[in-house]
């Protein structure tokens, strides 16, 4: 069992896939090692349960923000109470911020690979970089198949943050983490087809990445396909250490330290 610390950077334990058991689960993780989680949300709902369980737990901390899938998901309150009205949404979000517990912007960002239309994903993007900014908050930046208009808003408002489930090549986690970016690497990463998110994590500083489950989703081997949590990020830690050629006790000292250096935790 690790007893090194462990912070996930990125989880969903919002997710109806918790119900069952979420405080159960959560009661557990400090056990395995886990010092800190970050919640994301996905929308004004999220937001709010995701410092609700901020609130109980105090290794746990939220990110509020709207998932740019938010837009077309009937069930998401970016349309079932906002009609779709994401910038009043995100004037509610913002308001939510003068909880302490409430530590970043996100998770928000550009996805391509779902039918959700580029020019309000655009917007709602460049509208989150400008909160952040307002804010002085660090940004929790999805990115699915939209590398190109991703880095070029990155590079205009210069963020910090996290880049999240990153699925770029090792040239540009490079330019990403000489703007000051976190690279964040999760389960997919030991998974056997990721052979450019290795390169891309031998590629930076140590000091620039981050570790996270993306949780309940994403479990990585030996467990993938299974529901995941934040102890297995041991696992994710374990493939890193290998590919780097240094310790797990390093790699979980340092990038737990380079979560609440980012999050000011």
């Amino acid at each position: 069992m690790s007893h090194t610390p462990i912070f996930d950077t990125h989880a969903h334990y919002t997710s109806h896939q918790f119900d069952a058991d979420r405080a159960d689960l959560l009661h557990t993780l400090p056990r395995q090692g886990v010092v800190g989680v970050v919640d994301c949300a996905v929308d004004y709902a999220t937001s709010l349960a995701c410092l609700e369980l901020a609130e109980q737990y105090p290794f746990v901390y939220a990110a509020l923000g709207i998932h740019p899938e938010s837009l077309i998901e009937e069930t998401a309150s970016t349309v079932a109470q906002f009609q779709g009205d994401w910038n009043a949404e995100l004037r509610s979000i913002a308001a939510l911020f003068d909880n302490k517990k409430a530590v970043a912007v996100g998770e928000c960002g550009l996805d391509y690979h779902w039918p959700v239309p580029k020019e309000e994903q655009l917007a709602m993007f460049e509208a989150h970089l400008k909160l952040a900014r307002e804010l002085d908050k660090p940004i929790i930046v999805h990115d699915r198949k939209a590398h190109a208009d991703v880095y070029d808003l990155l590079k205009r408002y210069q963020p910090q943050g996290v880049v999240h489930c990153f699925s770029g090549s090792a040239e540009d986690a490079q330019m990403l983490t000489k703007q000051g970016m976190y690279i964040g690497f999760g389960g997919a990463l030991t998974f056997k087809g990721a052979k450019r998110a290795v390169k891309a994590a031998t590629a930076i500083p140590l000091e620039q990445i981050v570790l996270e489950t993306d949780c309940p989703y994403m479990a990585p081997e030996p467990c993938r396909g299974h529901r995941c949590d934040s102890g297995l990020i041991a696992h994710t830690a374990a493939f890193l250490a290998e590919i780097r050629g240094i310790s797990v006790q390093e790699v979980l000292t340092v990038t737990t330290q380079n979560a609440q250096r980012l999050f000011g935790v």
